[in-house]
């Protein structure tokens, strides 16, 4: 029996527009939340209250649009293998929100005239005044990966993998991602010098916590732990 006969699509063809489909929804997702930074009015959003180009505010634009970057990949990944419910909307809800975030951070980049990752490669220099756990953190910014980041070996695990293994290593490597990305949102939101930045790092600080609870417990429910 063909696919004319059962009046279902190729499967090739089903692949491709979905691809289509996914494209398309990201950038939407990325124009609006570009729109979103663009139209916010900014308190002291004149030239004179530009944050400078040392600021927390524009450092940390910079650095978790990247971090979250990595975050929708592997969100990404696991919503289109994984075969698991639950995983996939988490999956899809980490997807969505960190997409609309990553708008909104560019998108004040865009007003503050800067440019949309740190010029001379380096991250998280911007946390300063930390204490000894954030300086740790900012070493490790500098040296390469931000903290909780997956390295390229490790993504390309996550995309050979399939079944009950990759729903464990989705899970594993996103809680991991969550709780490294976590001191710069708290720093954010202590340091930040425009409100609206302090409230989206706290806004995120908070519910990546609720996600990353909700992960261990569907990691210890497979009979798996939290990578060390």
């Amino acid at each position: 029996m063909t696919s004319e006969d059962t009046g279902r699509q190729p499967r090739s063809g089903t692949t491709a527009t979905r691809a289509v489909v996914l494209a398309v929804a990201v950038v939407a997702v990325l124009l609006l939340g570009a729109a979103v930074g663009l139209l916010i009015k900014l308190p002291g959003s004149d030239s004179a209250g530009t944050p400078g180009k040392d600021s927390v505010d524009i450092g940390f634009a910079q650095d978790m649009a990247v971090h979250h970057l990595q975050g929708i990949t592997m969100a990404n990944t696991a919503r289109d293998k994984s075969t698991n419910p639950a995983i996939r909307q988490l999956a899809f809800d980490i997807e969505s929100t960190q997409l609309e975030q990553v708008g909104r951070m560019k998108g004040w980049l865009t007003l503050w005239g800067a440019p949309e990752q740190s010029t001379d490669g380096t991250h998280m220099k911007w946390m300063t005044s930390s204490s000894h756990d954030h300086s740790s953190s900012s070493d490790a910014g500098r040296a390469g990966l931000m903290p909780g980041m997956a390295t390229s070996e490790e993504l390309a695990k996550l995309r050979s993998l399939s079944g009950t293994d990759l729903d464990v290593y989705f899970l594993q490597l996103m809680l991991r991602h969550h709780q490294g990305g976590a001191p710069m949102a708290e720093y954010a939101a202590r340091h930040a010098g425009v409100p609206v930045v302090r409230t989206l790092a706290d806004n995120m600080l908070k519910s990546q916590s609720s996600e990353g609870q909700y992960m261990k417990q569907l990691i210890t429910e497979r009979g798996a732990a939290p990578l060390p």
